[in-house]
């Protein structure tokens, strides 16, 4: 087993919920704001694409068919495994990813200087002490070029709270320490075993990503809310028969995705910076 997930974590990737989870929703905001930012903000193909801790290749592929060269790294065998029957049952003349392989975020084998773009899509939520946190954004820093791009996810300390409102989760008991814990001190854990309320992670406030990648050597360019006041159309509503579409969507959360008075609301941000 990889060390750079915890056997809860390891157990919850093992049901197999990621490979599809971004097309799914009411409205499938997360993965649709991830593409549009990832569309403006990376270098144009053929680059080098490193998708650290990329799952089953949910953005591999897309960007594959997009002309990148792109690496998939994960730590779940069941990602694996998904990828590379993905991989091999791309229709004819399709983009294959250049590989497929297992890995832990903080100790990459790849060599130095030799990405244009690292991703790092997942890694962050699941490194729950900051110094392996650091530890991983320093890796991803060494195996970019000068210049390179990182993309890093994180899920924001009151994710819990926008989403537990907004599916009604906190009408549970069980979720009340749950919710009480990830406000105090961002230390998500689920001791229900209802995989609803996601799996041991680590929850970041604005100032700990900004100076998490400081710290790692990074020059941050760019933090952006991912779902942003989206959030309040992706959860559904009983009086909305029709959710709004996300061409609707995209325009107007793009327009406050810096907007630090929002950022809260968003359960997902990235941050674009620069080797």
């Amino acid at each position: 087993m990889s060390p750079d997930l915890s056997p809860d974590v390891q157990a919850y990737y093992a049901l197999g919920m990621e490979q599809g989870r971004l097309g799914e929703a009411p409205v499938p905001l997360e993965g649709a704001r991830t593409r549009a930012i990832l569309e403006r903000a990376l270098p144009p193909p053929p680059a080098t694409v490193l998708d650290v801790g990329g799952g089953a290749g949910a953005y591999a592929f897309w960007l594959a068919d997009r002309g990148y060269t792109v690496h998939l790294i994960d730590p779940v065998p069941l990602h694996l495994e998904q990828a590379r029957r993905t991989d091999d049952a791309r229709a004819a003349g399709a983009a294959r990813l250049a590989s497929i392989v297992a890995g832990d975020a903080r100790t990459l084998d790849w060599p130095d200087g030799r990405a244009d773009a690292v991703l790092m899509l997942g890694p962050l939520y699941h490194l729950t002490d900051r110094v392996d946190r650091v530890r991983a954004l320093a890796e991803a820093r060494r195996v970019a070029r000068g210049g390179g791009l990182l993309v890093a996810a994180a899920i924001s300390r009151w994710a819990s709270l926008v989403d537990g409102l907004g599916r009604g989760l906190v009408a549970d008991p069980a979720f009340g320490p749950i919710l009480d814990a990830d406000l105090r001190s961002g230390q998500h854990r689920n001791p229900t075993g209802n995989p609803q309320y996601f799996t041991t992670a680590y929850f970041h406030t604005p100032e700990e990503l900004r100076d998490e990648i400081a710290a790692a050597g990074w020059q941050l360019e760019d933090l952006l809310a991912v779902e942003g006041p989206g959030v309040l159309a992706a959860a559904g509503r009983a009086d909305w028969p029709v959710p709004p579409s996300l061409d609707h969507l995209l325009p107007l959360i793009a327009r406050v995705e810096r907007e630090p008075a929002l950022l809260g609301l968003s359960p997902h941000w990235l941050a674009l910076a620069r080797a």
